[in-house]
């Protein structure tokens, strides 16, 4: 009787941080998805696409979803062997 071959799954890998929601904290929101992104080895050109993605969103979050003493949340989360990134940033309003 054969076996079924054993499947391997992998976790994908998941980065969050907490940032203030200033232009500053856009700049570092994307400059840490950079970082982390080429530390997972994800191929240039979906690191160059998600540069663009995470500056828009995290600018958006710090110009228009900014309270005062609250910050945005930046999540990467890259699934290396389907080549897949999600980005969310939830800005500190709350409010959809």
């Amino acid at each position: 009787m054969n076996q079924p071959a054993p499947q391997l799954t992998t976790t994908p890998l998941t980065f969050t941080q907490l940032i203030s929601s200033t232009r500053r904290g856009a700049r570092l929101a994307r400059l840490l998805s950079v970082d982390q992104l080429r530390s997972w080895g994800a191929p240039q050109d979906l690191t160059e696409r998600a540069e663009i993605v995470v500056a828009e969103l995290a600018a958006n979050a710090a110009l228009h979803g900014s309270l005062p003493g609250r910050s945005f949340r930046l999540t990467l989360v890259f699934d290396a062997p389907l080549g897949r990134l999600r980005v969310d940033v939830t800005d500190g309003r709350g409010d959809r």
